[in-house]
């Protein structure tokens, strides 16, 4: 019997004073999420809306569902902080890729500026251009600067070295690269101790040759050497060896990281 009158009392107590915390503490988390999902691209106006809507459920203290206006108008802001990145994302997109479109046609301004002073002395032979997402790509025989296993420019080829320096000379300025490569027969003689070291040397050389022209800033010139390991043709054949022996010149395009 007192036991029976014991669990009676209990039962008496038990109510739902328990809902009230519990959907307060809903409340808290949806309005953290929300906060955190809209915040993100809020401005001072719609911080005030939010922040009043906060105020109007909180007061009251018993919980979002005695406020069910605040879910639609918190919503409805973060719908329109979503709508404006995505138009800024697109935005940004579209201004890139216009951007990278008018560098490429730069370049293709400067590649023809290039042929035409490789055709006006006759070197189709030796040297050629391309163009890639890398940059414009010049790139020269190796016989027409070095004599065989050496990596100082012959004297002969200095007075192109100047030409090609003033070739280079850019309004806005761009980073170039040069580039040395070899063929893949192992060097045989005492200064070099591999195909890379004579790559390496003859990259750094020709780049010092071109800097004697004060018009050229260093800052924006940097020096690779590929040894064998960069080839464009078969190393098979005689011609194939031939077209890697090469220097090559890479002008960037102008890009956030590259422009000056």
């Amino acid at each position: 019997m007192s036991k029976r009158r014991k669990k009676n009392h209990e039962e008496d107590h038990m109510g739902e004073d328990w809902l009230l915390p519990y959907a307060d503490i809903l409340t808290l988390l949806l309005a953290l999420f929300i906060v955190l999902f809209a915040s993100s691209s809020v401005d001072a106006k719609k911080f005030e809306q939010i922040s009043n809507s906060f105020n109007s459920a909180f007061d009251g203290g018993t919980g979002i569902m005695d406020h069910p206006e605040m879910v639609p108008e918190m919503e409805e802001l973060a719908g329109e902080d979503s709508m404006e990145l995505s138009e800024t994302s697109d935005a940004s997109a579209a201004e890139e890729e216009a951007a990278a479109l008018a560098d490429q046609e730069e370049l293709q301004g400067i590649k023809e500026k290039v042929d035409q002073f490789i055709q006006d002395r006759g070197l189709e032979e030796e040297l050629n251009t391309s163009i890639s997402e890398d940059g414009l790509m010049l790139s020269i025989e190796d016989n027409i600067l070095f004599n065989s296993g050496e990596d100082e420019v012959r004297e002969e080829a200095e007075a192109l070295s100047d030409e090609i320096s003033e070739l280079l000379v850019l309004s806005p300025p761009r980073n170039i690269v040069i580039s040395g490569h070899t063929d893949n027969v192992p060097i045989s003689n005492a200064d070099f101790e591999t195909n890379w070291d004579l790559s390496v040397l003859r990259a750094v050389h020709f780049m010092q040759l071109l800097l004697n022209n004060p018009d050229l800033d260093p800052a924006i010139f940097s020096a690779k050497g590929y040894g064998e390991h960069n080839p464009t043709a078969s190393n098979d054949t005689a011609e194939g060896r031939a077209q890697n022996r090469r220097v090559e010149i890479l002008v960037l395009p102008l890009t956030e990281d590259t422009a000056p």
